[in-house]
């Protein structure tokens, strides 16, 4: 998909979230203005791209454009470094911290330390919405249609203190992003918890290897009543992933290995250490990995049975750090992966009970 398409949908699919995600509670003022500021095209120089065309609801807020490993930004061929993670159950993650081990925060390598850290970035961001300064965002937002819906949240004359008005917007956001339309918690998953459906014979085979042998639960694990079951340890970890040569820019003639985490840190006891996603979703949002290298699930899956195999997978990018305690030669069957994906399907939101 291309990225004018990706933008004409935006519109559309803003109307659309509730079949996606099912019938949410009401929004209050904050996280209505911040719903508005998600979906607003204008925010961005020259307009034409919003937090949505990246993260958009009928792509488990993430980027529709399946077909690229990495986004496209509102300048036609300016592209991020990285796949959009979603936005759908971010909230989940606590603040990053390094008490007690790496955890938390947002972005892949955890340098937004917050969903409103987080929201204050791609404005700003020449390779997203190419804002040349924090003013420009907010003259935008002082000339939209909500300009008085701001007002009304955060005072009057709330538009004048640039920095604070920025610092607004991003909470705004934030505070839609922390709403139940994006957690609601309506897969078939969250239904057979609830006793309200059943795993079919393979969904439930495929649950018992990912709990199991097949050692998923070990990073993407239930919350185990202390939390809702988002399936990730919030933690960090360079599982050996492969560069990616598929980029569409100038990187794959001068390729420059990925940091992650330990760029972030600037310690090489975190090189090539990326955030545990969530699972939420995940049957939605393809491509996976930072990188977007892994193109469907039964690749992901195939790639945690077999990465220690020879011959079976390019070099890791970075050969530092690797986790190999859950990752590596499984010793899974081909029906067995594909039983694990059958499982991580039934993760997505939406799914209505037959009467």
């Amino acid at each position: 998909m291309k990225r004018n398409n990706k933008i004409t949908l935006v519109g559309v699919t803003a109307c659309l979230i509730f079949s996606m995600v099912g019938t949410a509670n009401a929004l209050t003022a904050k996280e209505a203005l911040g719903k508005k500021l998600y979906f607003d095209e204008n925010l961005s120089e020259p307009n034409g791209q919003a937090c949505a065309s990246c993260h958009l609801p009928s792509a488990g807020f993430a980027d529709p454009d399946q077909n690229l490993p990495v986004s496209e930004g509102v300048i036609p061929g300016r592209f991020g470094g990285r796949n959009s993670p979603t936005a759908s159950y971010a909230v989940f993650f606590p603040e990053f911290t390094l008490k007690g081990g790496v955890r938390g925060g947002q972005f892949w390598d955890g340098r937004a330390a917050n969903l409103v850290e987080q929201a204050k970035g791609p404005f700003l961001n020449p390779v997203e919405m190419n804002n040349p300064d924090k003013a420009t965002v907010i003259s935008d937002v002082a000339a939209s249609t909500y300009a008085a819906e701001f007002e009304a949240v955060y005072g009057a004359g709330s538009l004048n203190n640039i920095e604070q008005a920025y610092d607004n917007v991003a909470d705004a956001i934030a505070s839609y992003e922390s709403s139940s339309e994006l957690s609601p918690f309506t897969s078939k998953y969250d239904e057979v918890k609830a006793g309200r459906a059943s795993f079919t014979a393979q969904e439930q085979t495929g649950f018992d290897l990912f709990t199991g042998r097949g050692k998923c639960a070990h990073c993407h694990g239930l919350g185990g009543g202390k939390r809702p079951d988002v399936f990730s340890d919030f933690s960090y970890h360079n599982i050996g992933i492969p560069g990616n040569t598929e980029y569409p820019y100038s990187l794959i003639e001068n390729p420059v290995a990925d940091l992650g985490l330990g760029g972030v840190l600037n310690n090489t006891k975190y090189n090539g250490q990326f955030k545990t996603s969530h699972l939420r979703n995940i049957s939605a949002t393809a491509p996976y990995m930072h990188n977007g290298i892994l193109k469907t699930l039964k690749e992901v899956v195939h790639f945690y049975n077999t990465r220690d195999v020879p011959g079976a997978w390019p070099a890791p990018e970075v050969t530092e750090n690797i986790n190999s305690n859950f990752v590596g030669d499984l010793g899974l069957s081909d029906a067995e992966e594909d039983a694990i994906v059958s499982f991580m399907e039934t993760l997505t939101d939406g799914y209505v009970v037959a009467p």
